[in-house]
């Protein structure tokens, strides 16, 4: 993965964004740690470690800078559907935590949608300054002022305290299929190395799981 080129903090003007900052919440920007900056990902983040801190998560091999580059403007172009944010060292210029929200479209409820939080990730160095709750409420915020009737998302049974903070409770189960196919998922890694892609399928990694407890935030208009 490539060196930062800069220990310089690039203001949001500055970058290529996935979508306007406006959507953050400005009571989560207000009660953040003052060494860091919350913000939607921008087109030059690979360069900044997005893929580093994911891997705290599980593996993110390094499709190379193009590829994901390629990838960042299909969520783009996927207009109003996926909302990514990250939190930067302010001192280095570097991710130290990120989440996202994705919004499914619905017939029901009035044609409504039900938001996604996926990926919560946080630098194991940055620990104790609340980044993982801040990021928790800035995706909520989004997903809730999108018009989502719930939001929802997965987690271990040892941060099941930690979404109970977060004003989530849970819910029901969640069954999903675990048959990956690794041969599929390289030979789209390798595409995308090259190039030769059509962005509408540039997200088809195949299927992966677990089972797993669902948890739930009703909306009820209450501010975070």
């Amino acid at each position: 993965m490539a060196a930062p080129t800069s220990t310089v903090f690039t203001p949001d003007e500055a970058l290529d964004l996935l979508f306007s900052p406006n959507l953050i919440s400005l009571e989560v920007k207000s009660v953040l740690h003052p060494d860091v900056h919350i913000r939607p990902l921008a087109s030059t983040d690979y360069r900044r470690g997005h893929l580093q801190v994911l891997s705290v998560l599980t593996s993110a091999p390094d499709p190379g800078e193009e590829a994901w580059r390629a990838h960042f403007n299909f969520l783009r172009d996927s207009g109003r559907t996926y909302y990514t944010i990250v939190i930067v060292d302010k001192a280095s210029d570097r991710i130290v935590g990120l989440g996202t929200v994705f919004l499914e479209r619905k017939f029901q409820r009035g044609i409504s949608c039900v938001g996604h939080i996926e990926d919560i990730a946080v630098d194991e160095r940055q620990q104790g300054k609340k980044l993982g709750l801040r990021i928790i409420q800035a995706l909520t915020y989004i997903s809730e002022n999108s018009g989502a009737y719930k939001t929802i998302l997965n987690c271990s049974d040892k941060n099941i305290p930690f979404y109970e903070k977060c004003g989530y409770e849970k819910k029901e189960n969640e069954m999903i299929d675990r048959q990956t196919n690794f041969r599929t998922q390289s030979r789209r890694l390798e595409e995308m190395k090259k190039m030769d892609l059509d962005r509408k399928s540039a997200c088809s990694f195949g299927p992966t799981a677990i089972v797993s407890v669902l948890w739930d935030r009703q909306w009820t208009g209450d501010p975070l």
